[in-house]
């Protein structure tokens, strides 16, 4: 039976995430807890957000690790996500600010039969 990814990205998405690889070495992305517009895909270097072990890993996009706390895991656990960009600063910390672009995220509810082929979240590695 094929897995299902929780997380996927957009070709402009992957291309900026090399990018940045390129730029700051190892990075990793964190889905940020807020209402409405204040939660989003927040993109960090090692070391700017340290991982909690109530972190779970969503999945990997182009060697860059995904990650949120279990609570929001628990609110996204339906939904297939999807990294993209839009134009413009979204004025937060994340290493895409500045570059006249930022991350979203997507989210298309999964089908039954997708569901029952998710793989179990891991927690965050220490």
């Amino acid at each position: 039976m094929p897995t299902v990814e929780r997380v996927q990205a957009t070709p402009a998405a992957r291309q900026l995430l090399a990018e940045l690889r390129a730029a700051h070495g190892a990075i990793g992305l964190y889905q940020s807890h807020g209402c409405c517009d204040g939660s989003g895909p927040l993109c960090y270097a090692p070391g700017e957000l340290p991982l909690s072990p109530a972190d779970r890993l969503l999945g990997t996009l182009e060697g860059v690790p995904f990650h949120a706390s279990q609570a929001q895991c628990d609110y996204l656990q339906a939904l297939e996500l999807t990294l993209d960009l839009e134009p413009g600063n979204a004025g937060n910390y994340s290493l895409e600010d500045g570059s006249g672009r930022h991350f979203v995220l997507r989210q298309r509810l999964f089908s039954d039969d997708e569901l029952a082929q998710l793989p179990p979240l891991e927690p965050a590695a220490p």
